[in-house]
């Protein structure tokens, strides 16, 4: 029995700024059937503050608790070992790491979604961190996102492979599919793994990282980044694939 819900954000609540048809309306349902949900992202260019803002814009009423990133589960893990970062990510993604140490020796290099700023000297720079010691942290490692023009578009999983074979290393990965990631937002809900289901477009980080994770369904939209066939070219497969979140949300409440 479905006792909770997972949702993605880009590609499945909205895509290029603009929300998916629907989808506000499929997470009053959810919300008005009594059932808790998360919403965990892979974003990693817009800070926090950004992402909840464009979020009401778009119609959705999330509150700051219910919205799960990479980078605050870097802030907490950085905070908690109390490491120095060396940054790699977006200008604007800067502001969610301010209250951190930017001074010293970095012990952890993190690596975002940094869009044009994924320049040599900025590899660099991190790979002579890493080769100085420092631990490799990628807030996300997908392979490609739904960009605003509607085509695909190469995200940071590249660029941290780099620093991988650059540096002989191995980064931790914070944002999905990392099983730490999926438990964080099932904690803050009191449930079960096996209880809950993920909704997301990527079929490698969302629906295959939700099932190894233990979650006891995970449901992949053809929307966002989906591309046909998605669903053959993962193990585990989705539990199930439907058109969008309001198919998905049908789905779950059907039981």
């Amino acid at each position: 029995m479905i006792k909770a819900v997972l949702l993605d954000l880009s590609g499945v609540l909205y895509e290029g700024g603009q929300a998916i048809d629907g989808s506000a309306a499929a997470v009053a349902r959810l919300r008005g059937a009594g059932l808790p949900v998360r919403f965990i992202t892979n974003s990693t260019r817009d800070p926090r503050r950004v992402l909840l803002a464009k979020l009401a814009e778009m119609g959705f009423d999330i509150a700051p608790e219910e919205l799960f990133t990479p980078a605050r589960a870097a802030v907490e893990t950085l905070t908690r070992d109390g490491v120095t970062p060396h940054l790699l990510v977006h200008p604007d993604l800067e502001e969610d790491f301010a209250d951190l140490p930017q001074d010293g020796r970095p012990g952890a290099v993190v690596v975002g979604d940094a869009a044009q700023h994924f320049t040599y000297d900025a590899m660099n720079a991190a790979f002579r961190a890493l080769h100085g010691g420092a631990a490799l942290i990628a807030l996300a490692a997908n392979r490609s996102f739904k960009d605003s023009d509607g085509e695909l578009s190469i995200d940071a999983g590249a660029f941290v492979a780099a620093l991988e074979y650059a540096a002989r290393t191995k980064a931790q990965v914070l944002g999905k599919p990392a099983p730490d990631f999926f438990a964080a937002a099932l904690a803050s809900m009191g449930c079960d793994a096996a209880d809950a289901v993920m909704v997301g477009d990527d079929a490698e980080a969302d629906t295959a990282g939700a099932l190894r994770a233990g979650l006891g369904a995970a449901v992949l939209v053809r929307t966002g980044k989906y591309q046909q066939g998605d669903e053959t070219r993962v193990d585990p497969a989705p539990s199930r694939v439907c058109a969008d979140l309001s198919d998905a949300v049908d789905w779950i409440l059907s039981g």
